[in-house]
């Protein structure tokens, strides 16, 4: 069903998320050991950051997911309805020709 109010109603696959970000972790992890062992700093340091990077992103999906059905919705959350804002729905702008 297409509102046109999507942007705003959008919702994200959470828990998909969380996986991608488990498996990116997990990546980093190894990548960060390896590069250390293998006695290549730079490359340590760059999965490291990732490693980093990833654990931040993880923690915010995960609190998203402990917010509720609003954030992570099941099969029986129904869809959003449009926001009832009393504004027009929205036209693109019409390109003017010179």
């Amino acid at each position: 069903m297409r509102t046109g109010s999507e942007p705003t109603t959008a919702r994200s696959a959470l828990r998909l998320r969380f996986w991608l970000s488990l498996w990116g972790l997990i990546w980093a992890i190894f990548g960060t050991a390896a590069f250390a062992l293998a006695g290549r700093p730079g490359w340590a340091v760059a999965c490291g950051v990732l490693w980093l990077i990833v654990t931040v992103d993880m923690t915010m999906i995960l609190r998203h997911i402990h917010q509720g059905p609003h954030y992570q919705p099941g099969r029986d959350v129904p869809p959003y309805s449009p926001p009832e804002s009393g504004l027009p729905p929205y036209r693109p702008r019409q390109r003017r020709h010179p």
